[in-house]
């Protein structure tokens, strides 16, 4: 078998010595495979050249000129460097602007041909036109051709796109042919998908005749096949790891009794359409003998709780046990208190345990024997000192918190121990389906679109520094009418000159503005049982104001805020500003959310305020938010436990994506197996690698 193109050194490749290695690195590249599969982000059309006397303000374009001067100079008032590079073709000069890159001054001299692509802008004190941060390149020396399309890298200090051209340019012409197809050919052709060999070459060299609005578009049918691939092989990787556990025996649990029909009449109110369809679904995969594996994700305050125990009542029944597990032992805390009024009164035993509880406590003797019947806590329940007797419910709250790391320790637990319990897992961030398929694709999806009755929508405003003012009689009124405010800041407490509002600052100035008032602080470095008396005391409506950090973000449930201030909501995710705004609005009266503002604002922030303002949907809140910050960040893959993409995109690609989904599970449920194909698995392999959803095997 060829070696794979991933353990040849990227020294290997002709031209590239220590120095220029060291520089690839820091793009990621270490390889020969991994310079075949480094994609330009963007192709240059030689053939649109534009001559400089006409280029027009508010347009792109592409120059090819001559350098007449480089020269970095620091303004006087902010200290900021700006380079400038000063061009001519001839018919005409034009002034290019690099802001903080005074690296920049090396990179030019005078008398040097480049190529200057971006946007044409008009200095009004200058009268003249410019181009600022224009993507360049230095490689169009007098005399040298280039073809018609330009592929352009993302590029580091000490590395030019003429250098990198030529790296791509060595790497092709002695790895490409050593490159073996993987993709099985049928998938290809249902796909329409050309060659791995095809694809690699024609990204890299598009030739005379390539659509390069297609290109540019990332939709050229070669980076459709590069693209396909990743998600290919995340796909097959989920559905053989969702086999593997369908081969897991679980406790069934059965739909006999009458427990749970007197818990939801009970019930001071009525389900939702969501939350009964969410309840037959949950109850139905846990009579199966295999796993169940169920996602539960609702909006803040859609009831996914109440749902959870119905499940929990459901196992119980039977004579098993549950278990819930929370990101935070405030939140697990909570939890213990909500459920535990429940259970008592069906008559069933709960029990909190968290990083707290002694080990000597009787608790882990009570779970090991049975008599407690619910545990509830934070991650401490996966440890190894907590031994189950017969498990068959596991709820893992705020899914996104813990991510597969956390779910495939439970599940190697269970397998030590005895049938894998079923497992719900509950998210208060709704995802889009194509991204939900994608962190989630091996769980079934329950989703809760609406809201229980009663509940009146949180009003939204925004407020700048300048406006304190209106934010204190705002809080004012509130507390007349007898309502709670919580006041959320980004830190604890910083250095002097951080220009942050902290908690504990805003805890002094919140007892001196309302000294009548009833103000306490909360924050993540105090013990937990202090945390866990404030919490109690604010529920108990004994505190006016508390001033928080974001420890109160998730599942806190007080009904009596009526209130939420954010200070520094510029400084806050969208998904995190969505979920602050659900600690209020869960009573009968009308509430508010207040977000304070300090500039400067980035694009990004401000894209977020007037999100919030916009709509207090959560699922239009998640498909903004992941606009905003891209898959990577959204999903956090990097913690959860499954391989990055590199190179293709699920919003961008969802299409493909379903297709590749579609194409992995016809390929597993075929009885095919990767040890048909050596590329293949070798690919697999080292998609997979090091991830905490390792495949044990095709």
């Amino acid at each position: 078998m060829p070696e794979s193109l991933s353990r040849v050194p990227v020294q290997a490749i002709k031209g590239v010595g220590e120095k220029k290695a060291a520089l690839l690195s820091t793009l990621g590249i270490n390889s020969a495979k991994d310079v075949l599969y480094y994609l330009p982000f963007r192709y240059q059309d030689m053939g649109e050249l534009r001559k400089i006397s006409e280029l027009q303000p508010g347009t792109s374009a592409i120059v090819r000129a001559e350098v007449l001067s480089a020269n970095l100079r620091t303004t006087l008032r902010a200290r900021k460097k700006i380079f400038e590079l000063l061009v001519t073709d001839g018919t005409g000069r034009l002034k290019c602007k690099w802001f903080n890159q005074p690296f920049l001054k090396n990179r030019f001299r005078k008398g040097q041909r480049v190529l200057l692509s971006g946007a044409v802008q008009y200095n009004f004190f200058e009268k003249s036109i410019e181009m600022e941060s224009p993507a360049y390149e230095t490689l169009l020396q007098q005399g040298e051709k280039a073809g018609r399309v330009l592929p352009a890298y993302k590029l580091t200090e000490g590395l030019s796109g003429k250098v990198m051209r030529n790296i791509v340019r060595e790497a092709l012409r002695e790895y490409l042919p050593q490159m073996e197809e993987f993709m099985p050919e049928d998938i290809l052709e249902r796909n329409s998908l050309p060659g791995l060999k095809e694809s690699i070459l024609r990204i890299h060299g598009p030739g005379e005749k390539a659509d390069i609005s297609e290109l540019n578009a990332f939709r050229s049918p070669w980076q459709k096949r590069v693209f396909f691939d990743e998600l290919f092989l995340l796909s097959l990787g989920m559905s053989l790891r969702a086999r593997d556990e369908e081969r897991l025996a679980a406790l069934p649990v059965k739909p006999d009794g009458d427990l749970l029909k007197r818990f939801l009449a009970r019930l001071p109110f009525k389900l939702t359409a969501g939350q009964e369809k969410a309840v037959e679904e949950i109850t139905r995969d846990m009579s199966q003998g295999h796993p169940m594996k169920r996602l539960l994700q609702g909006d803040v305050g859609s009831g996914k709780t109440v749902v959870a125990i119905s499940a929990i009542v459901h196992a119980v029944e039977q004579g098993f046990q549950a278990a819930l597990m929370a990101p935070t032992e405030i939140l697990a805390g909570q939890h213990f208190m909500n459920i535990h009024a429940w259970l008592n009164e069906l008559g069933i035993r709960a029990a909190l345990l968290t990083s707290g509880t002694k080990k000597k406590s009787s608790l882990y003797r009570d779970i090991a024997s049975g008599q407690v019947q619910v545990a509830i806590g934070t991650h401490a329940l996966i440890s190894e000192a907590v031994r189950f007797k017969n498990l068959a419910l596991a709820v893992i709250d705020e899914q996104h918190r813990f991510g597969v790391m956390q779910r495939a320790a439970l599940f190697a637990k269970a397998e030590k121990e005895g049938p894998c319990p079923h497992l719900l897992v509950m998210t208060a961030t709704p995802i889009p389906r194509t991204l939900a398929l994608s962190i989630y694709g091996d769980l079934d999806i329950s989703t809760i679109y609406e809201l229980p009755g009663g509940r009146t929508p949180v009003k939204t405003e925004l407020h700048y520094e300048g406006e304190k003012g209106k934010v204190y009689e705002a809080i004012s009124r509130e507390l007349e009418a007898g309502g709670q405010v919580y006041a959320v800041y980004p830190v604890i407490e910083g250095p002097e000159k951080e220009s942050l509002r902290s908690v504990v600052k805003g805890f002094e100035g919140f007892r001196q503005k309302f000294p009548r008032a009833r103000v306490a602080l909360l924050h993540g470095r105090m013990p937990e049982d202090e945390r866990e008396a404030v919490m109690r005391a604010m529920r108990g409506g004994e505190i006016d104001i508390l001033v928080s950090t974001t420890v109160i973000e998730v599942g806190v449930d007080v009904p009596g805020a009526t209130l939420m201030l954010i200070v520094h909501a510029e400084r806050f995710g969208l998904s995190q500003l969505h979920q602050l705004r659900g600690r209020v609005g869960r009573g009968s009266r009308p509430s508010k959310c207040l977000l304070l503002a300090y500039p400067p604002l980035t694009e990004e922030a401000a894209r977020r305020l007037r999100a919030m303002l916009a709509t207090t949907d959560g699922f239009r809140i998640a498909e903004e938010d992941f606009l905003i910050r891209g898959p990577g960040e959204f999903l956090g893959t990097k913690q959860s436990g499954l391989p990055e993409l590199m190179r293709a995109d699920l919003i961008r690609d969802r299409e493909l994506f379903l297709a590749a989904r579609k194409e992995a599970s016809e390929f597993i449920k075929r009885g095919r197996h990767l040890s048909a194909s050596a590329a293949l698995a070798r690919e697999m392999e080292e998609f997979w690698a090091g991830k905490a959803m390792a495949l044990k095997g095709g």
